[in-house]
C-alpha cells in the first residue's frame, strides 16, 4: 500500500471517528437516549471503553520518558481525539436541532430512537454466546431497574459547585453506559436545563466567567467519573463479559419506556420530556402520524442491522 493511500485511508478513518462522535454527542442531548447506546450501534463501544480506561500509570510512564509514539498507541489517541471532537461538536452543534425535533417532531424522533435501541439490544443479546439462568436473571434485573429509573420524579436540584461536580460524575457514567441516559439523570438531579442552557449560551457567544466556571466544575466531574467508571466497566467486560452484556441489554430494553413515541396528554397540552413524565399509551386510531412513526422505527431497525452486516463483512474481508 502506498504512503498516499495510507494517508488517505487514515484521514477517512479520522473523519468517520468524528462523525461517530457527533452522533454520540447529539444522542446524549435527548433525555432517554445514551451516547453509549450509539457507540454500541456503531460497534465502537468496547474499543472506546478500553481507550478511556488507558489513562493509567503506563501512559504516565510513557509521558515521563517522552515516549510520545508509545503513549499515543497505548491510548489509541487518534481514535480518542476523533470521537472526543465529534462529541463536542455534536453536543454543541446539534443542541438546537435536537431541541427543535423534541418540541415539534417528537413522535417521529422518538420512533427513530426506539427502533435504533430495540435493534441494538438484539445485537447485544447476540454477542452472548450462551444464555443461561444467570445471564437471563441479570438481563431481567437490568431491564427492571432501567424501567423503574426512567419513571423517577425530577428533583429541583441543589446549588453549589460540589453538587455540580457530583452531577458531572453521575451523568458522564450514564452517557457511556448503554440504556441509561446521562441527560435523563441530569433531569432527575435537576440540572439538565441549567447545563444545556449554559452550553447553548456559550455556543451563541454569550461568554461569562460564571458560565466558564460552571462548565469547568461540571467538566472536572465528568473527567473523574469517566476515568473511574471506564476502568470498572473494562474490568467487568474482561472478567464477566456475558453477564455484563446481559445487564447492558436489559438496560437498553428497560429504557424504551422513556422514549415510547405515543404519550397520554390532555387536549392542547404540549409534551416536553425535559420537564415532566407522560404516561405511555397506544394510538386510538391508525392515522398518518402513527404510520410515519412505525415506518421510521422499522427503517431505524433496518439501518442498525445493515450497519451490523457491513461491519461483519468488513471483518471477514480484512
Amino acid at each position: 500500500m502506498s504512503a498516499t493511500r495510507e494517508s488517505s485511508e487514515s484521514k477517512w478513518t479520522d473523519l468517520v471517528n468524528v462523525v461517530q462522535g457527533i452522533l454520540m454527542g447529539g444522542a446524549n442531548i435527548i433525555p432517554g437516549v445514551s451516547g453509549g447506546t450509539v457507540a454500541l450501534i456503531l460497534g465502537i463501544f468496547e474499543r472506546l471503553i478500553t481507550a478511556i480506561s488507558r489513562f493509567d500509570t503506563t501512559l504516565l510512564g510513557h509521558l515521563r520518558q517522552k515516549q510520545w509514539r508509545q503513549a499515543a498507541i497505548h491510548l489509541d489517541l487518534r481514535f480518542v481525539l476523533g470521537i472526543g471532537l465529534g462529541i463536542l461538536l455534536g453536543t454543541g452543534g446539534l443542541a438546537t436541532l435536537m431541541g427543535y425535533l423534541l418540541e415539534y417532531q417528537l413522535e417521529p424522533t422518538l420512533a427513530v430512537f426506539l427502533g435504533l435501541i430495540l435493534a441494538s439490544s438484539v445485537l447485544v443479546a447476540r454477542t452472548i454466546e450462551r444464555w443461561d439462568a444467570v445471564t437471563v436473571v441479570l438481563a431481567v434485573a437490568g431491564g427492571v431497574f432501567a424501567y423503574w429509573l426512567v419513571a423517577q420524579p425530577f428533583l429541583s436540584g441543589r446549588e453549589g459547585n460540589l453538587y455540580l461536580f457530583f452531577c458531572g460524575v453521575v451523568s458522564i457514567c450514564a452517557m457511556i453506559l448503554p440504556g441509561i441516559s446521562g441527560a435523563f439523570l441530569l433531569l432527575i438531579l435537576g440540572k439538565y436545563k441549567y447545563i444545556t442552557g449554559v452550553i447553548e449560551d456559550l455556543v451563541h457567544g454569550h461568554v461569562t466567567l460564571e458560565y466558564v466556571l460552571v462548565l469547568a466544575v461540571f467538566g472536572l466531574g465528568c473527567v473523574v467519573g469517566l476515568l473511574a467508571f471506564s476502568k470498572l466497566l473494562r474490568w467487568l467486560l474482561a472478567r464477566w463479559h456475558a453477564q455484563t452484556m446481559a445487564v447492558l441489554c436489559g438496560f437498553m430494553i428497560g429504557s424504551l419506556r422513556r422514549i415510547w413515541p405515543f404519550k397520554q396528554v390532555t387536549p392542547g397540552e404540549t409534551i416536553d420530556l425535559k420537564h415532566g413524565h407522560y404516561p405511555n399509551t397506544l394510538p386510538e386510531h391508525f392515522d398518518g402520524n402513527v404510520a410515519l412513526a412505525l415506518v421510521l422505527a422499522l427503517l431505524a431497525v433496518a439501518f442498525v442491522f445493515f450497519l451490523d452486516w457491513l461491519s461483519r463483512r468488513h471483518t471477514r474481508d480484512s
